[in-house]
């Protein structure tokens, strides 16, 4: 392991990474064989999770997809000096802002969109000029597989690397030095690497998680509303990090929600979604255990069926939950969902204010004001109005979190930038020069004063 790091490290020196004719033709050649695995990546998902093709698709394929497209269109203009005015105090000049790739990274992928959160950083650590070690989830073992297997046949491995294991593996590249280091995961998990990077000052990225609320008041259309939640909730069995993580609802609609949710419920995935083909499964028996003790000593409205030998757990409602309940003290990842009434606008402070700052946030209102006070008043990553999870859809908008949810943010160019050091050059001009900075000084401060104040 350190002797492939070394050799990236190495290679990176090469200086061919910083060329982009290069960048691209790997882009490229990565693009193809994926296109040519596609039912083997389908595969994978499904023996991982059971996952349907559709939402294979919709949330890690084609998004892999349109990343790559996005990238090879655009990596290009994205790499040019962008040139920027000059300061009167640099004149003459001309000043511009290089991109440049930090140097050999590690990207370390979570389990819950094992294909897409490894390769979406990937593309773009490639794109601005890295060389990488990859190291996909453990608890994926077949979507890694495949991976691994792309990334070997691509890229030689003094350039792109995919180290498959488990805690051991990930500690040990930990202890390594990096130029830069990507990590999707758990809150807990992200403290750790931000521990080892810290021992370098190497610069991260952490995509982290944390409870995100959902809050509804009367004034929303309510079945829409329930459908929409439906779908963002129990999408992939609710192991989503931007997941709505519980309901804060207006106490007087609160009744006619719950009935209009277990319609919708019902609609997507039957009334057993155990046998439906649309409902995936938890990713392993430690996690179904983990989300069974959710349901100790909480009132079940809906579902709540499980059977541990598959790692099913049916979609499930919980009305009124402690805020000291399991169910309410961690990040729930699955298909658990509370809710909660509010009266009042400072019931809803209470509530969020009792958890670190979300990953995201999501008001169903038509309200203006309403939601406009909200969206001022709380911090999180990022959030929508009157639906769930699409923001993560438009590579135009960074994505990320905030304080424990997260550092840094990445997304289309926002993810070139991420693995991107910007740096700043002046080409000042040798024919002028003047003499105001130089000694001796007097008689020169009231100009200077003067410059400062109206061109600096």
């Amino acid at each position: 392991m350190v002797n492939s790091i070394s050799d990236q490290k190495t290679f990176f020196k090469s200086q061919k990474t910083k060329d982009i004719a290069f960048r691209l033709n790997y882009l490229k050649t990565l693009k193809s064989e994926i296109l040519a695995k596609e039912q083997i990546i389908y595969d994978a998902l499904y023996k991982d999770f059971r996952k349907s093709e559709f939402e294979a698709f919709v949330s890690e394929y084609g998004l892999v997809i349109s990343q790559l497209n996005l990238a090879i269109k655009n990596l290009k203009n994205w790499s040019k000096p962008k040139r920027v005015r000059s300061s009167i105090i640099t004149f003459p000049s001309s000043d511009y802002i290089f991109k440049e790739p930090y140097g050999t990274v590690l990207i370390i992928a979570p389990w819950n969109y094992p294909f897409l959160l490894a390769l979406e950083p990937l593309i773009m650590a490639i794109a601005a000029g890295n060389t990488i070690v990859l190291k996909p989830s453990e608890l994926t073992k077949n979507t890694s597989k495949v991976i691994t297997e792309l990334i070997e046949k691509v890229f030689p491995k003094d350039y792109v690397i995919s180290i498959q294991g488990g805690i051991e593996t990930s500690t040990e590249l930990l202890a390594q030095r990096w130029d830069y280091i990507f990590f999707t995961g758990s809150v807990s998990v992200g403290k750790i690497v931000a521990q080892a990077a810290a021992k370098h000052l190497t610069p991260v990225t952490l995509e982290l998680g944390g409870k995100s609320p959902c809050i509804i008041d009367d004034t929303t259309d309510l079945k829409l509303t329930a459908k929409r939640i439906a779908w963002g909730k129990f999408f992939n069995a609710g192991q989503t990090c931007i997941a709505p993580d519980y309901i804060i609802i207006k106490a007087e609609v609160k009744q006619n929600f719950i009935t209009l949710l277990k319609t919708e419920i019902t609609k997507a995935y039957g009334e057993n979604p155990k046998s439906s083909p649309d409902f995936p499964r938890i990713i392993n028996t430690n996690n179904t255990s983990r989300l069974l003790n959710m349901l100790k000593d909480v009132n079940v409205v809906f579902g709540g069926d499980y059977d541990e030998t598959e790692n099913y757990l049916s979609p499930t409602l919980i009305d009124e939950p402690s805020l000291e309940s399991n169910v309410m003290q961690e990040e729930i990842f699955g298909p658990l969902l509370p809710i909660i009434s509010y009266t009042t606008e400072k019931d809803i402070e209470k509530i969020i204010w009792n958890y670190d700052k979300p990953l995201s946030l999501y008001i169903f209102s038509n309200n203006k004001n309403f939601v406009n006070q909200l969206l001022k008043k709380y911090s999180f990553g990022g959030g929508v109005k009157n639906d769930t999870l699409i923001h993560f859809s438009n590579h135009r908008l960074p994505f990320g979190g905030v304080g424990s949810s997260g550092i840094g943010a990445y997304h289309g160019k926002h993810g070139f930038d991420a693995f991107s050091h910007t740096k700043s050059i002046i080409k000042r001009g040798n024919w002028f020069d003047p003499p105001m900075r130089y000694a001796p000084y007097s008689e020169k401060l009231s100009l200077i004063k003067k410059l400062f104040r109206y061109f600096a």
